[in-house]
């Protein structure tokens, strides 16, 4: 086995909450707690390469490849309060960035984005006109085959997600007055219920607005119905005119990740890459030490055949292939590694009452493993009680009582892992002890696979008073077969057609399943993932009043994933 050391940045994989150098920031000393966070991702393209933009990050990012991400600190003009829910769009060889606001702000552009040089492009956009409060979350959207240019605003659990052109020959000056185009409108639409699993009847937010233009048609984005929940989730209303009238798509929600590690898709942007493929981005929920402590994640996405919208989260926490090509099947970049972690023994040198080693398997960011000392040689070491062909690992940090309120030189993360067969003699598969890097959810992809029944993580330095990990996520393969399909497989609709009960008969030795859902057989584009050892029946309260459905499910272990059960309809 070839030890891998500074090799992990020829990786071709990568997996959700994408590997950034996530930023302490501003936020964090007014509410003195401190955490890395970033949220509302909007990524673009831009001469060939790609450039990401979030929430009050300091800067912005720049990558290649859809993997590596380097970090830009802007050089000039970068907001003392920092830009919250940006919009940046590549046009005529520059970057137009703009932020969310209730007074007057600039629009930014970048001429050479790597350089990290902002200048104006229009030094001081005038007042909102109207009653509209605004622009918050805002989107400038260009439309290609008519020159014309918009933006799409509204963050709030009481007013709508509101367009207004904008004046070309006048530096993207308003047009007119803002025109309300769409509400929320939970009694009909059960995604759109706020809190956990769509179960707080307090209003829900709207907010993130973004537009797409796909074969004529206008896809007018916008996310509901709160970050901080498993259910936030990204839907879509479809028009003829970039300033409607819009029609609610009876598929939606269109990006839905309410179970596994990562939860939550909504607000982001939907873009396409240099190959043509189209990805959904979106921000999901942390929620360790604030509401609204948050990383950032992508899915592949695209329009059917019919122009169905969708993106596809199945799995959407696994390792997936970076893209080379043009793909054909939305599934085509899952790379088929399993995790095969969960719930598997952890041991460690050392630990703080209530926080125990455990903690690292359980698939959730909001419990997490603290050691006795941050210094360097403390470990925790995964038995996953069999061998398998390890492929990949994540690492996910915990900001515990950090005292961290600005992202520096001194704020970044080294460690070690090993692996072992028989859990005497170990291997080093992976040395980033001489990068200087801040990666809270490090993803290595080893070089090779390496046959192991442990994997060890070795601390060497992360800034902060505490070193707290909240999952150590191990990918790989088994050589048994894949589980079978799980029988006796039931839907029922509630009597609130808003929701239904899903069950089966559960599958000897499953880790998990996922339940998928469409409104035809062959658009089952929805997905809740649930491990073996939580709840079935499973109530799903994402579904549309007077919309039929289509419901299947398979299961997954450590060796691969079974066939799909047969698709089920109910009314």
């Amino acid at each position: 086995m070839t030890t891998l050391l500074l090799s992990v940045v020829m990786a071709t994989t990568w997996c959700n909450p994408i590997d950034l150098n996530y930023q302490y920031n501003f936020e964090q000393i007014n509410a003195k707690i401190s955490y890395r966070s970033a949220a509302d991702p909007v990524i673009l393209t831009h001469k060939g390469e790609y450039y990401l933009f979030a929430t009050i990050s300091g800067g912005w990012w720049h990558s290649t490849d859809l993997v590596h991400w380097d970090f830009i600190t802007p050089k000039t003009l970068w907001p003392v309060e920092d830009i919250c829910a940006p919009t940046a769009l590549s046009h005529d060889g520059a970057i137009l960035l703009y932020q969310s606001n209730f007074e007057q702000r600039p629009i930014f552009i970048a001429r050479d984005p790597k350089s990290g040089v902002l200048e104006y492009f229009n030094r001081w956009m005038p007042v909102m006109p109207g009653d509209a409060k605004g622009p918050w979350d805002p989107d400038i959207f260009h439309d290609p085959d008519t020159g014309r240019w918009f933006m799409y605003f509204g963050s709030s659990d009481t007013f709508p997600i509101y367009g207004i052109e904008l004046d070309p020959a006048n530096r993207l000056t308003y047009i007119g007055k803002p025109k309300e185009l769409l509400r929320l409108a939970p009694a009909s639409h059960g995604w759109e219920r706020f809190g956990r699993d769509h179960r707080d009847p307090r209003n829900p937010y709207i907010e993130g607005a973004t537009m797409n233009k796909v074969n004529g048609k206008y896809y007018l984005q916008y996310a509901a119905p709160g970050t901080e929940y498993n259910v936030y989730a990204n839907g879509v209303y479809v028009g003829d005119d970039p300033l409607g009238p819009f029609t609610y798509a009876p598929y939606n929600p269109v990006s839905y990740k309410p179970g596994g590690f990562v939860q939550g898709a909504g607000h982001g942007n939907t873009f396409q890459d240099l190959f043509g493929n189209f990805w959904n981005t979106g921000t999901p929920w942390i929620g360790v030490n604030w509401t609204f402590e948050r990383r950032m994640a992508m899915f592949p996405a695209g329009f059917d055949k019919d122009g169905v919208m969708f993106s596809n989260t199945r799995f959407g926490d696994f390792p997936h292939f970076a893209p080379t090509s043009k793909w054909t099947n939305r599934s085509d970049l899952f790379t088929g590694w399993m995790l095969l972690s969960y719930r598997k023994p952890a041991t460690a040198t050392s630990g703080a009452d209530g926080f125990p080693a455990a903690n690292v398997t359980d698939e959730n960011p909001r419990t997490f493993w603290v050691a006795g000392a941050n210094k360097e040689g403390e470990s925790v070491t995964i038995d996953l009680q069999r061998a398998f062909d390890v492929k990949a690992v994540q690492v996910n940090y915990t900001d515990y009582k950090n005292n961290i309120f600005a992202s520096d030189q001194s704020v970044y993360t080294q460690f070690r892992l090993f692996a072992s067969a028989d859990g005497k003699t170990w291997e080093k598969v992976a040395d980033l002890t001489d990068e200087k890097r801040d990666r809270p959810n490090a993803y290595v992809e080893l070089a090779k696979p390496l046959r192991a029944r442990y994997v060890k993580y070795e601390h060497v330095y992360t800034a902060g008073p505490n070193l707290a990990i909240s999952d150590i996520r191990v990918f790989g393969n088994g050589s048994g077969k894949a589980p079978k399909t799980p029988s006796k497989f039931t839907v029922r609709r509630d009597a609130d057609p808003r929701g239904a009960f899903v069950q089966w008969e559960p599958v000897r030795g499953a880790v998990g399943y996922n339940v998928v859902w469409g409104i035809a057989k062959d658009k089952l584009y929805q997905t809740y993932q649930v491990f073996a050892d939580e709840a079935n029946p499973l109530e799903i309260r994402a579904l549309n009043v007077g919309q039929s459905y289509w419901f299947a499910i398979e299961a997954f272990d450590e060796n691969g994933v079974s066939a799909q059960s047969v698709p089920l309809y109910i009314e």
